[in-house]
């Protein structure tokens, strides 16, 4: 896993040379823009709402009232612990439903950049179908919810257990790790569909490599520490640095396809 980490890790640097040799700008600004102006808001939304969630998610499983009711100074230390803990797993988990959302939209622009990059590096052009675009586009949408299925019943699990002692201080890296695998899985399947692999095929595959989509996911949030530039660019980059991912591993006999 951990060499597929790395790889993944080298392919968004590559990504940028590949980018700027092939002149792949317009195809890099225009989705970027979109997903940095819906990030703000998004960004925004959730300052507005965050307290009001957690409060009500706190009264709703009886936890504040109980420690009210116990005066408990370790007790309210853990308290403000987990609160801090909470906020942080549902920061992830808002972001999380704002990204499948847009992986919805840009599907038609993600899976046009990733056969495009791969047309470049394999050297072969892949004639424009109307019908396998939209094809590519409904499979994008049906991978993205499913995915946004799971990773709500791992969030929502990570959350309950997030008031747990020790456990709960890991729950926000677990949930990162969660939204790692299942960011860069989006990304990865995109290749899997041009090779031919149906939705469980590519399940299994990207299960079998979790350290590719770990990888891709990671840079991507990664980019996110860079105000504005990194939000325009880390959506594009993140699709073609997985089809180059997948590119070196099979030319490195990591994987099979």
């Amino acid at each position: 896993m951990l060499k597929e980490i790395i790889i993944s890790i080298q392919s968004f640097f590559e990504a940028h040379r590949f980018i700027n040799k092939h002149k792949l700008w317009k195809w890099i600004m225009v989705p970027g823009l979109i997903y940095c102006i819906l990030f703000m808001a998004g960004i925004y939304l959730f300052w507005e709402s965050r307290n009001t969630v957690i409060d009500f998610f706190l009264k709703q499983t009886g936890t504040k009232a109980w420690l009210d009711k116990m005066e408990d100074t370790w007790l309210s230390y853990f308290f403000i612990v987990g609160q801090i803990i909470l906020w942080l797993v549902f920061l992830l988990f808002y972001f999380s439903l704002f990204k499948f959302i847009f992986l919805i939209v840009g599907s038609p622009v993600f899976a046009y950049l990733s056969e495009k990059t791969e047309s470049i590096i394999e050297g072969k052009e892949f004639p424009f179908s109307f019908t396998q675009l939209l094809r590519d586009i409904a499979r994008g949408i049906k991978i993205a919810l499913r995915n946004l299925l799971w990773q709500t019943v791992y969030v929502i699990s990570i959350l309950i257990l997030s008031f747990l002692p020790v456990f709960g201080w890991m729950a926000p890296l677990i949930a990162l790790l969660v939204e790692f695998y299942y960011f860069g899985f989006s990304m990865l399947d995109y290749s899997s569909e041009r090779n031919k692999l149906s939705s469980a095929q590519s399940i299994d595959f990207i299960g079998r490599h979790k350290g590719l989509a770990i990888g891709n996911g990671m840079i991507f949030y990664m980019m996110h520490l860079l105000p504005f530039f990194g939000w325009v660019l880390a959506p594009s980059y993140a699709v073609i640095a997985a089809t180059l991912s997948l590119h070196h591993a099979k030319k490195d006999s990591i994987i099979p396809l």
